[in-house]
């Protein structure tokens, strides 16, 4: 089995790759490193067959190339922030939308079998329902979850009208080791785990009682998995949550970060960033149905575990 995966050398991809070399398969690691970091596999052993090649999803030559011969594509390129998309719309699109139907055509026009790519929860964007399920309207509240409510669109159509069998994934605030902390757009997990380790107070948007169905990394790797394998008529052309099914706030967060660090942080408060969502919880009901997808890792036992990479 071999398998490309973009943004291999960023925080999911790396997992993903990882995975993947653990159950023997052949790994083409295709990376701009604009994000992504070479240290991400660092786990590489000897013996794994692992390709890593520098390089960006718009070079359609290159993609046409590394596609050639691949079982399995899982697209994981791509600009993923909110705020980013709010300040940088062109850009975003650029990566977001632009790079994942290249990256399609690249699939299609080498046979390959199955597509899997990153999509998503902010597609869904504020809703009066209890949980987040895939039949909800979609409400895109930022550049980025349009363009990733588009590129499920593309999926779709690729499936319809070449065969490809594509894959939505939307992930539900992912977060685990190799999450980058040091920008602006990091994600929260990770950014709350350094900043409090230096004793720092924690920042947060808005009043803190926004709620998040945070996903431990490894949940996001097992749907990847388990999503090329399922029969083809229970997943191809289809979406699914990638979640833990459960939420908290971020001042439950802190609360549970200052006990595992010995602390009494007060949040440093901020006003409300454009286009965020308040709350945040899936259904994961239709992934458990259609590929056998459970929860690994609850939400407490990731953050610890997230907060011991960074120590």
């Amino acid at each position: 089995m071999k398998a490309l995966i973009t943004g291999g050398a960023g925080f999911i991809g790396s997992h993903i790759a990882e995975a993947l070399c653990a159950r023997g398969a052949s790994v083409v690691v295709l990376d701009n490193l604009s994000l992504g970091n070479l240290e991400n596999l660092a786990w590489k052993k000897p013996g794994d067959d692992l390709e890593f090649v520098q390089g960006d999803i718009g070079d359609e030559a290159l993609l046409a190339k590394i596609t050639a011969g691949c079982d399995w594509v899982f697209h994981e390129g791509a600009l993923p922030s909110v705020p980013r998309s709010v300040a940088q719309p062109w850009e975003s699109n650029s990566q977001n939308l632009d790079g994942t139907l290249k990256v399609l055509i690249a699939a299609r026009d080498a046979g390959v079998k199955r597509f899997m790519f990153a999509s998503s929860s902010s597609i869904y964007g504020d809703s009066d329902a209890p949980s987040k399920y895939e039949g909800l309207p979609p409400n895109p509240l930022s550049p980025y979850a349009l363009q990733k409510y588009a590129s499920e669109k593309y999926g779709q159509l690729f499936h319809r009208l070449y065969g490809l069998e594509t894959v939505g994934l939307r992930y539900f605030n992912v977060f685990g080791p190799r999450q980058a902390f040091d920008s602006p757009y990091s994600g929260v997990i990770a950014k709350y785990c350094t900043a409090m380790l230096k004793g720092e107070r924690p920042l947060v948007f808005g009043d803190g009682l926004q709620a998040r169905d945070f996903t431990f990394v490894d949940n996001a790797v097992s749907a990847n998995l388990l999503a090329a394998e399922a029969p083809a008529e229970k997943v191809a052309g289809k979406f699914f949550n990638t979640a833990a099914g459960d939420s908290i706030s971020l001042l439950q967060l802190i609360e549970e970060l200052n006990q595992l660090t010995n602390q009494k942080l007060e949040p440093e408060f901020q006003p409300p960033r454009v286009g965020d969502v308040r709350n945040s919880l899936a259904d994961i009901s239709a992934a458990r149905e259609a590929m056998g997808y459970e929860v690994l890792v609850d939400w407490k036992d990731g953050v610890a575990r997230t907060l011991d990479f960074y120590r």
